[in-house]
């Protein structure tokens, strides 16, 4: 009986937790309205303190606000709550879709705002409009994305946070941005205008296969995870990474193929040229996983 009414309360003090995050106002403030670098840096050194107690006690803070599921992960025991939140997945739990002309999602997100590419200017939210240059700095984008289309692909604390190639392409170029912190959730993007040119991020250019159309993937940090990690580059990007930031490269990545991760999690924004169409039934607040079908290429 003392083991059912642990339960009960452990679930209601679950939901009571969960509850107060989702009053917009209170959860701006207690996500924004702090020293977010600060916290950044004391949270990724916490989450890789190895020691029993200080995980344990993470990853239950951490279910306490997310409905976290390991259940398809690699390894069942962790080492930090910095290991489980990079965890791999167990081989075949993201099947890649089959048809060849299908661009896939790059990873498990809820997709956001995303739509046509107008004279160089996407949206973060309805009436929060941002600019490509402003994004990914003075790059070319009008021979490859202009009038091409947009997505955006929000990877929530719980979700699995490695990213993986969209097409059969090239990595050829990586341009890192230093930023801020800002929290990219859907009530601090309806409130803080071109949140995304604002946080660290990372330009990665993938040249397709079939020579002739050339995609963006823009992994976006935020407040307590503002680190990326990629394999073509033997570097973690993070607030205080003073190396270069804009390198060329000629990686060829295949089609589901890791390509990296966040340190924790994020977004990743998508951009793709002319003739792209969505797949059937993408909106926005759906949630997708990787390998499923994202679009279709001409």
């Amino acid at each position: 009986m003392r083991d059912v009414q642990r339960s009960g309360s452990g679930g209601a003090l679950r939901q009571a937790l969960r509850r107060m995050a989702t009053q917009e106002d209170l959860n701006f403030l207690l996500t924004n309205r702090i020293p977010r670098a600060a916290l950044t840096r004391l949270i990724g050194w916490v989450s890789q303190r190895r020691h029993p107690w200080v995980r344990d006690l993470s990853i239950a803070a951490w279910r306490a606000f997310a409905d976290l599921d390991l259940s398809e992960a690699r390894k069942s025991r962790f080492e930090s709550l910095h290991d489980c939140f990079i965890r791999e997945l167990r081989p075949g739990a993201r099947p890649v879709d089959p048809d060849p002309q299908v661009f896939v999602s790059p990873c498990d997100a809820i997709v956001g705002a995303h739509g046509r590419i107008v004279d160089g200017q996407v949206f973060q939210a309805k009436g929060f409009p941002y600019t490509m240059e402003d994004l990914i700095g003075p790059i070319d984008w009008r021979s490859h994305w202009r009038e091409g289309s947009f997505v955006t692909l929000r990877i929530t604390s719980a979700m699995y946070h490695r990213f993986h190639a969209p097409c059969d392409a090239r990595l050829r170029r990586v341009r890192y941005f230093h930023g801020d912190t800002w929290n990219v959730n859907p009530i601090a993007l309806k409130r803080v205008e071109r949140l995304f040119c604002r946080n660290e991020r990372a330009f990665l250019q993938l040249d397709i296969a079939d020579g002739q159309h050339v995609v963006a993937l823009v992994p976006v940090a935020a407040i307590l995870v503002a680190s990326i990690r990629l394999h073509a580059l033997d570097t973690l990007f993070y607030s205080r990474y003073r190396g270069p930031t804009d390198v060329e490269l000629d990686q060829p990545v295949a089609r589901g193929e890791e390509m990296g991760w966040f340190q924790h999690g994020s977004t990743i924004l998508v951009f793709v040229p002319p003739g792209f169409e969505f797949a059937p039934g993408l909106c926005e607040g759906k949630t997708i996983r990787m390998g499923e079908a994202l679009m279709r290429m001409p």
